[in-house]
């Protein structure tokens, strides 16, 4: 499982951690679920998961989420987490 905030209408795609978490900028809008979408495609890309493995269980009309990643252990999670850019 993993919290992210979103970033709707960023001028770039991309995933970064820091001091406030794992943050998912991306360039669609929130409105009719695009956002989440790209959450979707955005957040996979940057783990090096399917799709198809990624769902939000919370925050589905919030910036705030909850998202499970099935077929990965928390362990596993953690570590490809630990590889993205940080903020800071």
């Amino acid at each position: 499982m993993l919290h992210i905030t979103v970033k709707p209408k960023a001028p770039r795609a991309g995933v970064t951690r820091g001091a406030e978490g794992v943050q998912v900028r991306v360039t669609a809008p929130p409105a009719e679920g695009a956002a989440n979408t790209a959450v979707i495609e955005t957040l996979a890309k940057a783990l090096g998961v399917p799709k198809s493995r990624l769902a939000i269980t919370a925050g589905a009309t919030g910036r705030v989420k909850r998202i499970t990643v099935a077929g990965l252990t928390q362990e596993e999670l953690d570590a490809r987490i630990a590889t993205l850019p940080t903020t800071d």
